[in-house]
C-alpha cells in the first residue's frame, strides 16, 4: 500500500486557507490548542511550510479554525425550522434541546476559544465575530418566544436570555448534568416556575 502523503492539486490562496481550516477543526476537537502544524499539514495533505504561505502563524490558523468551528449557522437554521404553529411549550422545549446540544458538543472547544481569543492571543476581530455569533443565536431564540409575547410576563428577549443562561450553566457549570438535560423540563421551568399554583384552600 502506498503510504506516502496524498498529493493535493494546486489551489488559490483562499481555497488553500479554507482547506486548511477544514482540516484543522477535527484536530482541535481531538487535541485542543496543542494541535501541531505537522498534524494539520498531514491531515490536509500538504507540506508543513504550505501553512505559512497563507497564514502568518499557527495561532492565526487556529483562531480562524475556532471561529469557523463555532459558526452557529446550523443551529440557527434548526431554530428557524421550528414550526411557529407549534404550541409555545413545544417550541421552547425544541429550542432548548438544540441550544443545549450545541453547547455540549462544543463545550471543550468553546473553553479553548475563550482562552485563545481573549487571553493567550487577544484578537479583537475574532472577539467581535464571536460576539456577533452569540447575538445571532440570542436573536434566533427570541424568535421562538415572540409569537406568544403577549402571554409572557417578561419580554421575549429576557426569556431567550434565561434559556441560554440555563443551557450554558448546564453545559459548562460545576453543577451541570448535561446527560440529564431535558428541553421539556426547561420549558416547564421557564413557563410554569417551580411553585405549585395556589388553590382557594391555600388562600384561606
Amino acid at each position: 500500500m502506498d503510504s506516502r502523503r496524498r498529493r493535493v492539486p494546486a489551489m488559490a490562496p483562499e481555497e488553500r486557507r479554507a482547506a486548511l481550516i477544514e482540516a484543522t477543526i477535527p484536530l482541535l476537537h481531538e487535541h485542543g490548542l496543542e494541535v501541531s502544524t505537522r498534524q494539520i499539514a498531514h491531515a490536509a495533505g500538504v507540506a508543513e511550510g504550505t501553512i505559512f504561505g497563507v497564514f502568518e502563524s499557527k495561532s492565526q490558523l487556529v483562531v480562524c479554525s475556532v471561529v469557523k468551528a463555532l459558526d452557529p449557522q446550523p443551529t440557527l437554521d434548526a431554530l428557524a425550522a421550528i414550526d411557529p404553529a407549534t404550541p409555545l411549550r413545544g417550541r421552547v422545549a425544541a429550542a432548548a434541546e438544540l441550544v443545549h446540544s450545541r453547547f455540549t458538543e462544543n463545550a471543550q472547544l468553546m473553553n479553548e476559544a475563550r482562552k485563545l481569543v481573549f487571553t493567550n492571543a487577544p484578537d479583537p476581530e475574532a472577539q467581535a465575530r464571536m460576539a456577533a455569533s452569540r447575538q445571532r443565536l440570542h436573536d434566533a431564540v427570541v424568535g421562538v418566544f415572540t409569537p406568544d409575547a403577549a402571554r409572557l410576563r417578561i419580554t421575549p428577549e429576557r426569556a431567550a436570555r434565561l434559556l441560554l443562561l440555563h443551557c450554558g450553566a448546564n453545559a459548562f457549570g460545576p453543577f451541570g448534568e448535561p446527560g440529564e438535560f431535558s428541553g421539556a423540563d426547561l420549558a416547564s421551568l421557564l413557563l410554569d416556575g417551580i411553585q405549585l399554583r395556589e388553590t382557594e384552600h391555600d388562600k384561606c
